[in-house]
């Protein structure tokens, strides 16, 4: 999966929650908890391959098999996609922080 095929996910993901008369009905917490289980899954599944890609890149190049305009290209791509899912594990944490501190 690229990055952007994987932002536009997201993106697509974030839409379906933002609009209440769009948003599918939940059909219980189990159900819900794996879907998001299944989203970091994928999110970190994503990641890995690309900057697998990017290392297979890299090692192309120093053979002189590649392009080095491929290699900048697989290297800016996982860079997005690393920096994509730092963003989303500091949200987390920063809701998980504001839920930890509200009133009981």
């Amino acid at each position: 999966m690229t990055t952007s095929a994987f932002a536009a996910g997201a993106y697509a993901a974030a839409q379906s929650v933002a609009r209440p008369g769009a948003a599918k009905p939940v059909q219980g917490m189990a159900s819900a908890g794996a879907g998001f289980t299944g989203f970091l899954q994928q999110s970190l599944d994503s990641v890995a391959q690309s900057g697998a890609q990017a290392d297979r890149a890299a090692l192309s190049a120093a053979t002189g098999k590649a392009n080095v305009v491929d290699v900048v290209t697989a290297v800016a791509e996982s860079e997005t996609a690393l920096q994509t899912l730092v963003a989303v594990r500091d949200r987390v944490i920063s809701a998980y922080e504001e839920i930890m501190r509200m009133p009981i």
